[in-house]
């Protein structure tokens, strides 16, 4: 079977997180990217998993219950899936990796000695390299040959500025690579594709699911970020702290004789909206017991003020702004916590047309409103497919 022409390949993108991986299946040339299917592994390491796939116009080409005993597991069923859906191979296959340590900064091509050093990196992104290298390492073993590219979500915020990218700490750590790194990148960078032509200089981008962060972009390029060394700083989010004050882990250690594998279990998995509720790290479940349960409106009140902030933060490291994007789970898809973050923000003239946020039909800020508001999703698949597209011999001319 031909799988690509000139300039035209075919890409298997996976996007693995601590227990499912997204997947799609793309066809790539200079002009255009091409969602072929796209699906997900859900629950892996359960028995309670589920696999369901669509193809390009949305028809279900699975929805299976079953055991998915992990992720390898999971490649072999995705595997299967392609060939039962009679599906081109993958010439290339794109990882999205969230943290590449200090050495790791471009999108690259992963060999042996990328390995070594994805290993290396592990301290930096516990939660989520151990399963992406876990994914790399299957991938290999079933599709022998073909060839892996990483994509790193610190990429885009490789060339912060000193002032933002160096912490305040003794000028001898940052040779153990610790500055800030910044993640999101892919998100990111899918929402400048979207924007294309019509790129305003001043963007303020907020990612916001059960990750978030909040991002400065200044004529394309990121100036300034909410996460730093890891993951876990920055605004609220679902089981994680975002920034605290350094002295409560120092109190924490001395005081509870919390080690650091417990003090990363705390910040990690048992925080964030998760913590502060002490009902559940969904904001969906959040605003079903907010009008029951005083903890859950504190948990989305809370999330709400730390982006409100961030973003306020980034408009002034911008000298102003002329763009806010909303997009990950919920920044697409909660209008109230879209509403409740830009009504704090009126001091600075950005107001919302009320019916335009419900349905998210851009742009949602009121026509008067000094700034632009858009919902846009986060396509971060479809760039790993161009990047990875770009790293193929393929995209040579």
């Amino acid at each position: 079977m031909v799988t690509e022409s000139r300039g035209e390949t075919v890409v298997l993108t996976l996007n693995s997180g601590s227990s499912s991986l997204k997947f799609g299946l793309y066809r790539v040339s200079t002009s255009r990217t091409e969602t072929l299917l796209a699906g997900e592994a859900e629950s892996t390491g359960g028995e309670s998993g589920q696999i369901h796939a669509s193809d390009a116009r949305g028809n279900a080409l699975a929805t299976e219950k079953q055991s998915i005993c992990d992720q390898r597991d999971a490649i072999d069923q995705i595997e299967h899936l392609l060939n039962d859906a009679r599906q081109p191979p993958p010439a290339v296959i794109g990882h999205r990796i969230v943290h590449g340590g200090p050495k790791l900064r471009r999108h690259c091509i992963i060999d042996d000695n990328v390995l070594l050093q994805l290993e290396a990196a592990t301290p930096f992104a516990p939660l989520h390299l151990p399963p992406a290298l876990t994914i790399i390492r299957s991938a290999r073993e079933h599709f022998p040959g073909v060839r892996q590219v990483a994509c790193f979500d610190t990429t885009f915020h490789a060339d912060l500025p000193d002032v933002a990218r160096i912490l305040p700490l003794p000028k001898a750590l940052r040779e153990d690579g610790i500055q800030r790194y910044g993640f999101h990148g892919l998100s990111c960078e899918s929402v400048l594709h979207q924007l294309s032509a019509d790129l305003p200089s001043r963007i303020v981008i907020a990612h916001l699911g059960n990750g978030a962060s909040v991002t400065a972009v200044k004529s394309g390029k990121s100036i300034d970020t909410s996460m730093g060394l890891t993951p876990t700083g920055g605004v609220i989010m679902g089981t994680r702290s975002g920034d605290l004050d350094p002295g409560v882990l120092v109190y924490l250690a001395r005081e509870k004789s919390m080690d650091a594998a417990m003090l990363e279990d705390l910040i990690d998995r048992h925080s964030g909206l998760l913590g502060i509720s002490g009902v559940n790290s969904d904001m969906r479940q959040l605003h079903q017991n907010a009008p029951s349960n005083p903890d859950a409106q504190l948990a989305i009140d809370m999330f709400c003020y730390s982006v409100r902030k961030q973003i306020a933060a980034m408009v002034a490291v911008l000298e102003g702004v002329d763009l806010i994007v909303f997009t990950g789970g919920i920044g697409e898809n909660d209008k109230h916590v879209r509403a409740s973050i830009c009504v704090g923000l009126a001091w600075a003239g950005i107001s919302l047309d009320e019916t335009r946020n419900r349905t998210a039909d851009n742009p949602i800020s009121d026509p008067k409103s000094l700034c632009k508001v858009l919902v846009l999703p986060s396509r971060e698949d479809e760039q790993i497919a161009r990047h990875s597209w770009a790293l193929s011999p393929q995209s040579a001319p």
